[in-house]
């Protein structure tokens, strides 16, 4: 038994010391983490008497998965492109004359960030790049609220499917083994409601923006 306890104590070891020694010009790997993520922009107020409502920014964040692989090329400089499953989304106040929700949007995006980053020290670097998202799909709430508020066809929409934007963040690497953490915002708006009845038009655009954190392991 102590023996067995030995071997695996020095495979251990020896296990460690290799990953320690780990440290490759090219890397590929896998990556799993959380968003919270939320978003802002212009708030809106319409109408008056029955069909009147208020449209507004809440300060919750919303939980969701992130995952996909990752390459690196370089050591002290590199370029690390991306390709990533990323569940986001928002919650928004919605008051009307007939109640008050809290309006819970989500959706899912394929996310193409490409980075380019320096490493500060052994285990320490910060990077920053552009990104790309492409909406997969979305819950549909926003829309539904909006048609129940107002009883018409508000044609709320996630507008632009490919939104463009930048992520920028640090991170730390144990062999194998990264941690990142990160902020997201957008350039382009990613959600559009316009509302059009016989008195009032009338339209919004709100972005997106998150914190992201990451686990990721190098399979070669």
């Amino acid at each position: 038994m102590k023996k067995l306890l030995l071997i695996a104590l020095c495979a251990v070891g020896i296990s460690f010391s290799a990953s320690a020694q780990y440290d490759p010009a090219v890397r590929f790997g896998i990556k799993a983490g959380a968003n919270l993520s939320n978003i802002a922009g212009n708030d809106l107020s319409l109408g008056s008497g029955g069909n009147a409502f208020d449209f507004k920014d809440n300060s919750d964040r919303t939980l969701g998965f992130v995952g996909g692989v990752f390459f690196r090329f370089g050591r002290n400089f590199y370029v690390q492109p991306e390709f990533l499953l990323s569940q986001k989304g928002a919650k928004f106040n919605f008051d009307n004359s007939i109640n008050d929700d809290k309006v819970d949007v989500r959706f899912s995006n394929l996310d193409v960030p490409v980075l380019f980053g320096v490493r500060i020290a052994k285990f320490f670097r910060i990077n920053v790049g552009p990104m790309a998202s492409y909406r997969l799909s979305s819950n549909g709430k926003l829309g539904d609220s909006f048609e129940q508020a107002t009883n018409t066809d508000s044609r709320a929409e996630f507008n632009n499917r490919l939104a463009f934007g930048y992520q920028a963040g640090v991170g730390f690497d144990f062999g194998r083994l990264s941690l990142d953490v990160r902020y997201e915002g957008n350039f382009n708006d990613i959600v559009k409601v316009n509302y059009d009845n016989a008195t009032t038009a009338a339209q919004f655009g709100k972005k997106s923006n998150l914190f992201q954190a990451t686990l990721g392991f190098s399979i070669f």
